[in-house]
């Protein structure tokens, strides 16, 4: 019981982070140096504050990082009154703000580093900083305050299938998602991932079905300019079909291959478009079904059966 308890908990977590945003989790309390300060200076704070480095700031815009090694190479070549300018890394890799954390995460994996800088999309301004520490305590912290309500809400709502009475039941939502707002991306599938959790459906299929719906509606946000996601529950199943009108996919067998992406590289810096949305909903799922004409549009229905059982 207690590793099934253990096991639960992760799975709630790992739904999570397809919807809490990096802003939510990172450190605002920044410490910062700028362009025109001098390596001395550096010295200094790195050697207060005990830390390893910091960001460059000017204006409150993010143009660089500098680190304890950049430190230590400037005073082997004796230019410890340089300005900062001239030995911090220009080539910043950062996350936005308003990505979710799963972006985030899919970030660290591919760079190996160990923390990113968090800006505003739109203004470059530094907002944050954040490492992995902060996205397991933030997760768990989002886990502990939100346990209650969502609990609440559940006990109210468990029960609605056993109190109707009629032949077949069936619960109905629709959501609209806009082309290209990524800043909306993924309010869809939370929203939809709150109303499972409240019907009393299974932490296990909840997490299938939410993740499954985050990366259909991800799909719609890159690739069109807009769509809708129409999800019914009934009492042995969910069936969610995701429709648009945008360009269509003309080989469906290539682009069920993983990794396989035809998203620009602008929507990549985004943390969009790696190429494993389809391979990751045909994992959550019992069925799927995907059907697109070039020029008209795609529609992808997928199922997942409430008694767990697996039919493709």
């Amino acid at each position: 019981m207690i590793s099934n308890h253990i096991e639960d908990k992760f799975s709630v977590v790992h739904s999570l982070a397809y919807e809490v945003k990096v802003e939510e989790v990172c450190v605002t309390n920044l410490i910062t140096v700028g362009s025109r300060d001098r390596m001395s200076d550096l010295r200094r704070i790195l050697q207060e504050k005990r830390i390893s480095g910091m960001p460059v700031v000017d204006e409150d815009r993010l143009i660089g990082v500098i680190s304890i090694e950049d430190l230590i190479k400037c005073l082997m070549e004796g230019r410890i009154d340089d300005t900062i300018a001239e030995w911090m890394n220009k080539d910043v890799k950062v996350v936005y703000a308003d990505e979710t954390v799963i972006q985030a995460i899919v970030k660290f994996n591919k760079s190996g580093f160990g923390r990113f800088p968090v800006i505003e999309r739109g203004s470059e301004k530094l907002t944050g900083i954040l490492t992995k520490g902060n996205i397991i305590r933030g997760l768990l912290k989002r886990l502990e305050s939100s346990y209650l309500e969502e609990e609440i809400h559940r006990i109210r709502a468990s029960h609605i299938f056993e109190d109707l009475i009629a032949d077949e039941v069936s619960l109905n939502f629709s959501y609209n998602v806009e082309g290209k707002d990524f800043n909306k991306a993924g309010t869809a599938s939370t929203s939809f991932k709150k109303t499972l959790n409240r019907l009393g459906i299974s932490p296990q299929i909840t997490r299938r079905v939410s993740i499954a719906t985050y990366e259909a509606e991800i799909n719609i946000v890159v690739y069109t300019g807009g769509g809708k996601i129409i999800a019914t529950v009934k009492p042995d199943r969910i069936t969610v079909v995701a429709g648009d009108s945008g360009p269509g996919i003309p080989d469906i067998q290539l682009a069920m291959k993983p990794g396989y992406s035809t998203a620009p590289e602008w929507v990549r810096e985004l943390g969009f478009g790696a190429g494993m949305g389809l391979c990751n909903i045909k994992k959550c799922t019992d069925e799927m079904n995907l059907t697109s004409e070039v020029g008209k549009g795609t529609i992808l229905k997928f199922v997942v059966y409430l008694d767990g059982k697996d039919t493709l």
